[in-house]
């Protein structure tokens, strides 16, 4: 207090500060900054308003903010005035409350921000303190980053784009991360982690001025993985920059980072005894961000399969698999490395196999899988850990169809006697508990068994089981069966009803299979026609009325009383086209439809929120609309022939005309990238060519010149030895060296233009080649559209036939029909065959439809 009592004598006199006002005060030394012609006055005077800058922060920052900036900009010599005015700005815009101000009536909750609005409202102040920046004295440097902090704290959006705006304004910032001090360093850490928020642009550029080596330099210094706070600092920072930034993960890919990484994974064996210490688990979540940030799921997928396959290569994904497998890690940590399995083995096969061939450190060794999903379907097991199990083998399933297939066999009736625990017979026995969450996690692990593998769900329906007591029935059978108990609980109605929509989707074996069981069609019909008014029932019947339209969209009618028209005409009577409407959109107005809808990873904050699954909201909304329009055609009296109402040998032929296609458009687009390509390398060495022969032309005109040159010197030379009056000694000896000198340039470039010449011929038989190459691939682009083109006519040309012939099958029956009933009324004799037939199909003698 003596200090501030002196100082502010020494600016305002001999008069006591006490006596006048805090606002008196203020002014005059704002006064005295504007009108002192001496530095070290106004030096004093900054002194002292940053000493009344906490206490009387409104009347500094209201009058004193201008001179500030002025001293700013006009004082930048002395490094003492410029850290005063800075800490002096610091403290006027300080994004929370003082305890000086604490009784300040004039001070209100965001005094701050109000402040920083005035700060920012000419740019270039913001230019100012990153300027500051380059001055090394401690005092200006750290000032400088502490109101940076405080204005980005107040107004992120408008400093970012300040930044952005300022000449070379992020590599000031970038450079703080190399000075030897370490506060800066660290408090620059903290104000880069601000700065990069929620900004794609400060993003780049700070990953390309060289941010990541920095950070890993900063990592290795303080410790890597066992390092302290900095460490998970210099981590967030890295996260901010790769997180939803494609173009940061794919320079963080190709600068071989992915590589520097790995090894900060591997855990020593003592620590595994003894667990990690907080500060370690913390670096360690961090770094599985960095991981998942680079393989999640909503990145490209480009950028997805380059970043799989090097922690593949790298080691990454051996050291996951260890800590996954190891003793004493917490449960965060596991949770978090098995979502982070996850997605490095997400749709790669490669390491889908690699992580199928991890064994779990047991008496005797087990898959590594196998122990996941005892954990999965254990009621005692934390909710989280059982959520990241069922993400990982999802994970393990995805376009992993020698996975799925090896899955469904370990299911099937075998000779072979299994002596081990296998993944099918967990999967089961979660299905048939008693705990509802196992239920469905097991059903939905089923289902993603079964996705675009429609040889597997014709291969489940071979499954049976036998419960205690009771004969083996099918495994589509029991789960009917379940769901037509009375004690069977809200979620695992839902996961069994997906389960079965999932399996019985585009396999009309199955669609065959399920409407044979007895009651199965009765059930969804009594389900849809319900009238609940709970959020709960009203998905019941959306997924009731899903699966019933899943067996009118892929039925093969062949099923005596459970024909497409007949489940229709159903549906249409009992229901009304309206209502079922209403109904099947129930599912993706519920909540939860939603959120499961934009990740494949669960993310849930209670057991009761575990209802939708990612994939099945994909199926729904693939198959809703198709559906309504399927059952609205029929409710209309339209023909609905599809390919799905084709006999099997058709749609199969259709499917194989469909594959070749696929695969010509596959073949045409590859032919077209390579005649894209070699049209842009012939147009390159053209250019270079051309460029070349531009050079060579030159070169041969400068020997030319040259050589002209050179038999001057020579006649001159000549002349001189002849001539009786001989010129000076040393004008002699400079035409003799300008003549060597000539000599070696000529020589010089008659190498140059030998080379260009054999350049120019390289350059020539390169371009024949290409364009030889150039005109192949068009042959070969030309006939792979021709090839395709005629591929469409045949399909084009096998559905007219397929519904030429439905037209006449449907012409020739009605006639049929028309001639029975004439024959009727006129009296004649009909066979019992036809009056069975028509009865089989429907039909009274009014016309009317019967229905079951």
């Amino acid at each position: 207090m003596n200090f501030l009592k002196s100082g502010l004598q020494t600016v305002l006199g001999s008069q006591e500060p006490g006596a006048i006002s805090g606002a008196e005060t203020v002014e005059r030394l704002v006064e005295r900054v504007n009108s002192s012609t001496l530095l070290e006055d106004r030096r004093n005077a900054c002194r002292a308003l940053k000493a009344m800058s906490r206490k009387y922060r409104v009347e500094v920052g209201a009058q004193g903010m201008p001179a500030l900036l002025q001293v700013l900009e006009m004082d930048r010599a002395d490094p003492e005035i410029i850290g005063y005015c800075l800490d002096t700005l610091c403290n006027v815009t300080f994004p929370e409350q003082f305890e000086e101000e604490a009784e300040n009536p004039n001070i209100t909750v965001n005094i701050g921000e109000q402040f920083t609005e005035m700060f920012i409202k000419n740019s270039e102040n913001v230019s100012l303190v990153l300027n500051c920046l380059e001055e090394y004295d401690f005092r200006v440097r750290w000032s400088a980053i502490k109101l940076l902090t405080s204005l980005l704290a107040n107004k992120p959006k408008e400093i970012q784009e300040n930044v952005l705006v300022s000449p070379m304004g992020v590599s000031k910032l970038m450079d703080l991360l190399i000075d030897s001090r370490e506060v800066i360093r660290n408090d620059a850490l903290l104000l880069l982690i601000q700065l990069t928020k929620g900004n794609a642009n400060i993003q780049k550029i700070v990953a390309f001025e060289n941010a990541f080596d920095r950070l890993f330099d900063v990592i290795k210094e303080e410790g890597c993985a066992d390092g302290g706070i900095v460490v998970e600092d210099c981590l967030i920072l890295m996260l901010n920059l790769l997180k939803n930034n494609p173009s940061n993960q794919q320079f963080f890919k190709e600068g071989s980072y992915i590589q520097r990484l790995a090894p900060m994974f591997v855990i020593p064996p003592e620590q595994e005894e003894v667990g990690m210490t907080p500060q370690k688990v913390s670096n360690l979540l961090c770094m599985l961000q960095i991981v998942r940030s680079l393989v999640s799921p909503l990145n490209p997928q480009q950028v997805i399969s380059s970043c799989q396959k090097a922690m593949r290569s790298s080691g990454l994904l051996e050291g996951l698999c260890n800590i996954l497998m190891g003793s004493g890690v917490s449960p965060d940590i596991l949770t978090e490395t098995i979502n982070t399995v996850a997605e490095v083995i997400r749709g790669d096969t490669s390491n889908q196999d690699y992580f199928n061939s991890v064994l779990a450190p047991s008496n005797p060794p087990r898959p590594a899988l196998i122990v996941l999903l005892m954990s999965m379907v254990n009621d005692k097991q934390p909710l989280s850990l059982r959520c990241a199990v069922l993400y990982c083998f999802q994970s393990f399933l995805y376009r992993n169809e020698p996975g799925q297939n090896a899955l469904v066999q370990t299911l099937l009736p075998s000779t072979a006697e299994v002596s081990s625990l296998t993944s099918g017979q967990l999967l089961l026995g979660g299905l048939f508990s008693t705990d509802q969450l196992s239920n469905w996690f097991s059903a939905v692990s089923l289902a993603h068994a079964l996705l675009e593998n429609p040889t597997q769900k014709e291969q489940l329906l071979r499954v049976l089981v036998a419960l205690v007591g009771s004969t083996p029935v099918s495994l589509l059978q029991q789960c009917t069966l379940l769901l037509h108990q009375a004690n069977c609980k809200f979620q695992s109605k839902v996961a069994l009803l997906m389960l079965l929509a999932v399996w019985l989707s585009h396999c009309q074996l199955a669609v065959k299979a399920f409407v044979t069981i007895p009651g199965s069609v009765a059930y969804l019909i009594a389900q849809i026609s319900a009238n609940e008014h709970d959020d709960n029932e009203y998905l019941i019947q959306g997924l009731c009325a899903f699966l019933m339209g899943i067996c009118i969209q892929f039925n093969d009618s062949t099923v005596q009383g459970s024909e497409r028209e007949d489940l229709c005409q159903l549906l249409i009577k009992r229901i009304g086209l309206e209502t079922y409407s209403a109904k099947l959109g129930e599912v993706s107005k519920h909540e939860n439809y939603s959120r499961s809808a934009k990740h494949p990873q669960i993310r849930i904050r209670s057991s009761s929120d575990l209802l939708l699954d990612y994939e099945f909201c994909k199926l729904f909304k693939a198959l809703e609309a198709i559906i309504t329009k399927t059952v609205n055609g029929f409710g209309s009296g339209a023909e609905n022939i599809t390919e799905l109402t084709l006999s099997q040998e058709a749609s199969g032929l259709v499917g194989q005309y469909k594959d070749i296609i696929r695969d010509q458009d596959n073949r045409l687009q590859k032919l077209q990238e390579q005649l894209r390509n070699a049209e842009a390398e012939s147009a390159q060495l053209k250019t270079r060519l051309e460029q070349a022969q531009n050079t060579n032309s030159q070169l041969s005109d400068q020997n030319i010149l040259l050589k002209a040159q050179l038999q001057a010197a020579s006649d001159v030379q000549k002349s001189q030895q002849q001539s009786p009056f001989h010129l000076l000694p040393t004008h002699g000896e400079n035409v003799n060296h300008q003549v060597e000198a000539l000599e070696r340039q000529l020589a010089t470039l008659t190498m140059q233009q030998q080379d260009h010449l054999s350049r120019a011929n390289y350059f020539e038989t390169e371009n024949r080649r290409l364009l030889a190459e150039l005109e192949a691939l068009k042959l070969r682009t030309y006939e792979a559209e021709q090839g395709a083109r005629e591929s469409k006519n045949d399909l084009e040309s096998l559905r007219k036939d397929q519904e030429d012939l439905m037209e006449l099958m449907t012409d020739q029956e009605n006639k049929m029909r028309m001639y029975r009933q004439n024959l009727k009324k006129l009296g004649g004799k009909v066979d019992d065959d036809s009056d069975d037939e028509e009865q089989q199909n429907g039909l009274h003698e009014d016309g009317s439809i019967s229905h079951y």
